[in-house]
């Protein structure tokens, strides 16, 4: 049991059994469910988890109690791996205050239609909640992801509970060589990046309090350089480039595709542009490509035309974009077509409805194999990418 600071414990798990996070993330790292409680003349517990380390947060909060009883049990966000303990933990403690908003309660009804509470409290947005020395205040953050969703602010201890935010895969027990911010960028990309309005918002809202400790539901307990965090999420939920550089995205059947991307990569890296990232959506993790996609300040397209459309894949791809409010990039199109090449057409139908999308001024229609033509055509398409670099 570690502590965050002489008050606060961290009492969640690790998961090292699970092979994908919400159904379809990999997490090859493996993932926390992240719990906290708060020792005061009063205790609050901060969240359960999911329910697969039930007996291992209940043997913490026990640990944690050392033979008192909490007095509440704070929910956050209704989601089952933060969740899934409520039953669990009410058959030990069932005269603990359940907190939470209106939204909560209806959740827990829906979730446990059987569980009765017999005491709870259901507080509003900016309403207080004193332990003695340290004064909570609840924060609503709808949308973040869930309706439900609400943070809570220690102003004894500084320490914003940030429910799903700052969130990042990984359990806490396994080094990432790759540091917080890849998997961190994956999560929020793939979880929270449709709602970047209401990301904004909770910002806004963090920026007047004093915050010197971020404890979120998964992943490690923030409390240096909280500027880069907060600086990072503040780039990602208003929809900026994060770092200069070119993703390419392809999906190819018969390697001719595929050919033209890794050109046209060969070219970019020629002409020094910071960062090449290219990515088979058949083959590589389609989060991971999402993840570049918005990373980058430019993106590039290449598929298949495929029964008038475009690759299965790439259709994936492209959904998922538009599902995030993909905007404010540079995109550049290549298609392949043996007799009817549509890719094209059918990717910008997708894609200009979003905000702020330019498109190249060149474009690139492969008629099944690479010409001298299409090299000329790659070349004059990585110049203009390049420009500006």
């Amino acid at each position: 049991m570690n502590k965050v600071t002489d008050s606060v414990l961290y009492i969640g798990a690790n998961d090292h059994d699970i092979d994908l996070f919400e159904g379809h993330f990999e997490v090859p790292l493996g993932m926390s469910y992240n719990s906290y409680i708060i020792i005061d003349e009063k205790i609050a517990i901060m969240d359960t988890i999911d329910q697969h380390k039930t007996d291992e947060w209940i043997s913490n909060v026990q640990e944690a109690l050392a033979g008192r009883n909490p007095d509440y049990l704070i929910i956050h966000h209704m989601e089952p791996d933060h969740s899934a303990s409520i039953e669990a933990f009410l058959n030990i403690y069932p005269g603990t205050a359940i907190i939470g908003n209106k939204k909560t309660f209806n959740m827990i009804s829906q979730f446990f239609p059987n569980l009765a509470i017999e005491n709870k409290l259901e507080v509003e947005n900016g309403e207080t909640l004193i332990l003695g020395k340290h004064e909570l205040s609840f924060i609503f953050a709808p949308m973040v992801h869930w309706p439900e969703v609400m943070m809570t602010y220690d102003a004894k201890d500084k320490i914003l509970f940030s429910a799903d935010g700052f969130g990042k895969f990984g359990a806490l027990d396994t080094e990432d060589p790759e540091g917080w911010a890849c998997e961190a960028r994956r999560y929020y990309f793939g979880i929270i990046g449709k709602y970047g309005a209401q990301v904004q918002m909770v910002l806004k809202k963090a920026a007047t309090l004093d915050v010197q400790i971020i404890c979120p539901l998964h992943g490690p307990v923030l409390d240096k350089n909280l500027d880069y965090y907060m600086g990072l999420y503040d780039t990602w939920s208003s929809y900026l480039p994060e770092t200069d550089g070119v993703c390419i995205c392809y999906a190819s059947v018969y390697g001719n595709t595929k050919n033209a991307a890794e050109l046209l990569a060969e070219d970019l890296n020629n002409r020094g542009v910071p960062k090449v990232a290219l990515n088979d959506l058949a083959r590589d993790d389609i989060h991971e490509c999402i993840e570049d996609a918005f990373r980058y300040d430019k993106l590039v397209l290449a598929t298949t035309t495929y029964n008038a459309d475009v690759f299965p894949c790439m259709r994936e791809f492209l959904d998922m974009l538009c599902e995030r409010n993909y905007q404010k990039r540079t995109v550049a199109l290549i298609e392949n077509g043996s007799w009817a090449p549509m890719a094209i057409k059918a990717m910008k139908a997708k894609l200009e409805g979003l905000k702020e999308i330019t498109f190249t001024e060149n474009s690139v229609t492969i008629l099944s194999a690479l010409t001298d033509e299409n090299r000329i055509q790659l070349s004059a398409l990585a110049d203009e990418l390049a420009a500006g670099y």
